[in-house]
């Protein structure tokens, strides 16, 4: 069997179809057990794919909605922030309110849970 160069590969795919094309890559993911998903977690925001990926280590604690214990939230918020009373009232009330930020990871889930068992909904960005 002879050896199939790059440029003789490459010639033979400009001679194919786009659904040709499909079907060659699906076998290749299937023959080679590639997961694209795998992938396009490796190529990012489009920066070099050699780069390293850091780990995020600042976090915003966001409170989506304050639940059905709208008083005990607002406590909570006073309590995290140091935030008055018609403050952490106005932070509860608004949408996608950032509670803080550039908190760390373990802070940031501390706070996630005190606010959660309250019945708030928290995302950590």
């Amino acid at each position: 069997m002879t050896k199939l160069t790059k440029e003789v590969f490459i010639e033979s795919l400009k001679r194919m179809s786009l659904l040709e094309i499909k079907i060659l890559v699906d076998g290749l993911k299937e023959e080679f057990g590639i997961d694209p998903s795998a992938s396009l977690a490796l190529a990012g925001n489009g920066a070099d794919s050699a780069a390293v990926v850091e780990e995020q280590t600042e976090f915003r604690v966001i409170l989506k909605n304050f639940g059905s214990s709208k008083i005990n939230v607002i406590k909570m918020i006073r309590e995290i922030t140091g935030l008055g009373l018609v403050d952490a009232k106005n932070l509860t009330e608004t949408p996608d309110a950032t509670v803080k930020k550039n908190v760390s990871k373990d802070e940031a889930e501390k706070i996630k849970t005190k606010l959660e068992a309250l019945g708030a909904k928290v995302e950590l960005k």
